[in-house]
């Protein structure tokens, strides 16, 4: 079993060259390779675990031997990154028309953006997973859609309904992921005209329902304005979010976490999160979102991270309440 989902293909030998350097140009299908030293501490499942929708994602696996691989739309075109740590530096290899636009945002996509020193914690829990977790670090893809279009798929629903959901419309209308995926079953989701003809009742199949089906329509429908918003400032790049039609401030956050590696993104109107702060900020498990906010205010401009610190800690207030039911609008 522990070699299960290990990939059948020989490593590409690393070209010696320095580091941050990428390999020649190639056809598509060849592997194009970057070596990359980051300057800081960095737990690779840390920083790309908010990428992965669910245990079966479709356009993300974490393999057995301690590699990640990451099947995405970029502007140049689909492709596929794998990404391993050695000895400290990263080993990163890509494959198909988006391999050189992903191995040139690699330092970005793995926190190099990032500034966590700017976080000051107020709270001994707080700095206690700090100090525990140096390796966290906000990742920043520079991509929207493909964050915006599963967040929009999260919105009121369970996460078993919205992963369901994600997995079985980009099986359906994505493409098989470039290089040696197969077996990994990675698939690089729709472009947002495959999306747009994406018939009713497929989202009807899915579990998806009229509402969100519309959102993700009206969002594909003006794609290139929104992919923008991963160059603008936190408060221009909500505003051109949240433009669309039923995308609200927790969809925008969500989305703006990953594409923007946003730290002050906090996500407000969640079902849980509420609770989860208050409770390890104050012992108030029945928070709502004002006493949330009110107590992350001393955090402004790191609120992102602050949630982020506060549910790694696993200080997380015990189940009372039965969980939210699943839909079955497939069956209706």
């Amino acid at each position: 079993m522990a070699g299960r989902f290990a990939p059948r293909y020989p490593r590409p030998a690393l070209p010696r060259q320095a580091a941050g350097a990428v390999a020649a140009d190639g056809a598509d299908a060849a592997p194009v390779v970057r070596e990359w030293t980051p300057p800081y501490p960095l737990d690779l499942r840390l920083v790309l675990g908010p990428l992965r929708r669910g245990p079966a994602d479709p356009t993300f696996r974490a393999t057995p031997d301690g590699a990640f691989w990451r099947a995405t739309r970029t502007p140049a075109g689909p492709g596929t990154l794998c990404v391993r740590g050695h000895g400290g530096a990263v080993h990163a290899t890509a494959w198909g028309p988006g391999a050189r636009w992903l191995l040139d945002q690699l330092p970005e996509l793995l926190g190099a953006a990032d500034e966590p020193d700017a976080f000051e914690p107020r709270h001994r829990l707080l700095a206690l997973v700090r100090h525990r977790r140096p390796g966290l670090r906000l990742l920043r893809t520079g991509l929207v859609l493909e964050s915006l279009i599963p967040s929009i798929l999260e919105q009121k629903v369970t996460t078993d309904e919205a992963y369901r959901a994600w997995r079985l419309l980009v099986r359906r209308h994505g493409t098989p992921a470039p290089g040696p995926t197969a077996r990994l079953g990675l698939h690089v989701m729709p472009d947002a005209r495959t999306w747009a003809l994406v018939p009713s009742w497929e989202w009807h199949r899915a579990g998806v329902d009229a509402k969100r089906s519309d959102t993700v329509m009206r969002a594909v429908r003006v794609a290139r304005r929104l992919e923008e918003a991963a160059s603008m400032a936190l408060p221009e790049a909500r505003a051109r979010l949240e433009l669309v039609p039923g995308i609200g401030p927790w969809t925008s956050a969500e989305t703006l976490q990953r594409s923007n590696g946003a730290p002050d993104a906090v996500t407000t109107g969640d079902y849980h999160l509420p609770g989860i702060v208050g409770h390890a900020l104050a012992g108030d498990r029945h928070a709502d979102d004002d006493a949330m906010l009110a107590l992350l205010a001393p955090y402004a401009g790191q609120r992102h991270r602050a949630t982020r610190l506060i549910l790694l800690s696993g200080h997380i207030p015990p189940r009372r309440a039965p969980r939210m039911t699943p839909g079955d609008i497939a069956s209706l």
